[in-house]
């Protein structure tokens, strides 16, 4: 399957000549010049022409304020027209940039990439413009170069994929129509198309619900945010003062901090056993608790990928009357597979379940949805200004959108995961899903094979490899654990700094009970080869403090 987000080029050679018809643009090497002003009109023929003012005669003041520059839009008939150049120059500085780089990560560390930087965009405020053309081509050169790069298969830290090109291109669209997502007369189409995707996706969360619905978010941080506001209002409508968080030690930060941030009390910690929450642990917690609860599983930790025991969990909450929230960001695509999707079973007993399709759905950030069990879930979020949402326009049959995000100006991020559903379809998804579960399972056994390298024992999560050094082991047992984690982190950060790989870290418990430094591989790139990951390994092993 052509993907569209594969492995950045190498440098073999100049970049293909363009094609038949292209307009040229500025090298890299050509002077800066201000894009060329429009075409004055010419004056009709029998036009009066004024007398010609006197040498010495004094300037009057003009009551008019001075022509401003070609707007060069990007809507309308026109901006396709405007646009074609533009995209060609940001199009070959991508290229130019990616090959200056030529690795997932610019080398030098902090200070070099951000010294280049400065130097290139100096001064951030001009006096007078450079001009699109050649303020394109440097900033997105300078963008490109001190990029870290996901479509590199050796960029594997943290939960950011490679956008797939189609989705991408959606974006542009989506970008020049400049939809804003706050009321209809916004947004005509996208409003109904967000409507579409969005129930769709809910309904593969919550198969047998009649009413299923999902908002549009920034991402796992808001949403899990909104499905704690929405816990917080079912709370008091039903008369209770606030709602009781209940949470494993590896539920995601922002549980506690949306906690916090909603005046909510600190969230109950349940314990966990290697890296999931323990149901015995939960079932005294819940035993404790006053009052309402939310109960939140996690369907892939960060750190990890694990997935909570989901309808143990599910169960317990049942017995004590809370309500369980399920935060699947990572965790959520497994949905499209006809294999994967078992690992989730349970999910459709929560509430409220997050998604995050710019993590294991190859979406630009950002592509965040909540999932809710029944429309009317939704109905806490109802708002009402007159200049968005009027009652008689309401009523008239405008489609109301202000209740549809606790933001009010947001993009519309449903079209590009439309486009993607309809290019690729569940099972097109579901093939890139499982090549990540696949390429994690490649990596785990390419890793025990290695005489340099331990793998965290315990099973694989969705797409994460914990892995460390054996030399990390051997240093700490002649100088204590503290000396083998700081080697496990300095691997880290000379691979970061040469630019060579991009690796995260993650505390984890080992087989004998302690808690260890270990690195990370998060695979989320669908067109890894094994090779890729043998070269991944014997980068990691061969790099020493």
């Amino acid at each position: 399957m052509s993907l569209g987000a594969s492995r950045p080029p190498h440098r073999t050679g100049p970049a293909a000549p363009p094609p038949a018809g292209h307009r040229a643009t500025p090298r890299n090497d050509a002077p800066a010049t201000q894009d060329a002003p429009a075409p004055a009109l010419p004056a009709p023929a029998n036009a009066p022409t004024a007398p010609p003012a006197p040498a010495n005669a004094p300037t009057e003041p003009s009551d008019t304020a001075p022509t401003p520059p070609p707007a060069g839009l990007a809507g309308g008939t026109h901006g396709p027209t405007a646009l074609e150049p533009l995209l060609h120059t940001v199009l070959d500085a991508l290229r130019t940039g990616s090959h200056a780089r030529s690795g997932p990560l610019p080398a030098g560390g902090p200070k070099i990439v951000t010294d280049r930087l400065r130097t290139t965009l100096d001064p951030a405020l001009p006096e007078h413009g450079t001009g699109s053309h050649e303020a394109l081509r440097t900033l997105v050169h300078a963008l490109a170069e001190g990029a870290a790069d996901p479509a590199d298969p050796h960029c594997a830290a943290h939960l950011h994929c490679p956008p797939l090109a189609v989705a991408v291109a959606a974006d542009l669209a989506a970008t020049a129509l400049n939809p804003s997502m706050d009321s209809w007369d916004q947004a005509p189409a996208a409003t109904a198309l967000e409507t579409g995707i969005t129930r769709a996706l809910a309904a593969l969360v919550h198969p047998r619900s009649p009413q299923p619905d999902a908002l549009v978010t920034s991402g796992g941080t808001e949403s899990n945010l909104v499905a704690l506001l929405l816990a917080r209002e079912r709370a008091r409508a039903a008369g209770a003062r606030t709602v009781q968080v209940v949470c494993g030690t590896n539920a995601h930060h922002s549980i506690h901090r949306a906690a916090w941030l909603l005046g909510l009390p600190t969230p109950v910690t349940v314990a966990c056993h290697a890296g999931r929450v323990i149901p015995a642990a939960l079932d005294r917690a819940l035993a404790t608790t006053a009052g309402p609860a939310l109960v939140i599983a996690t369907a892939g930790t960060t750190d990890e990928g694990l997935i909570d025991p989901l309808p143990q969990l599910a169960r317990i909450a049942t017995t004590y009357g809370a309500e369980l929230h399920i935060d699947a960001a990572y965790g959520g695509p497994l949905l499209f597979s006809d294999t994967l999707r078992h690992r989730l079973d349970g999910i459709d007993n929560a509430i409220s379940v997050t998604l995050d399709l710019h993590k294991l759905g190859w979406q630009p950030v950002a592509a965040g949805l909540l999932a809710v069990r029944d429309t009317t879930e939704l109905e806490p979020l109802t708002h009402q200004t007159d200049y968005l949402n009027a009652d008689d326009d309401t009523e008239a049959g405008l489609p109301d959108l202000l209740g549809r995000s606790i933001r009010t100006t947001r993009r519309p991020d449903a079209f590009k995961i439309a486009v993607t559903l309809r290019a690729l379809g569940r099972t097109g998804l579901a093939q890139l899903v499982e090549h990540c579960v696949t390429s994690a399972e490649q990596l785990a056994a390419i890793t025990d094979r290695h005489p340099a390298l331990r793998r965290r024992p315990g099973p694989i999560g969705i797409s994460t490899v914990l892995l460390r050094p054996t030399a990390a082991d051997e240093l700490a047992a002649i100088e204590g654990e503290e000396a083998g984690d700081a080697h496990v982190a300095d691997v880290r950060r000379r691979l970061l700094t040469a630019g060579r790989a991009v690796i995260g870290r993650a505390r984890a418990q080992d087989t004998d009970g302690r808690v260890r430094l270990w690195l990370k591989a998060t695979l989320l790139h669908p067109d890894t080869r094994t090779t890729d990951l043998e070269a991944l390994a014997d980068t990691i092993a061969h790099t020493t403090p």
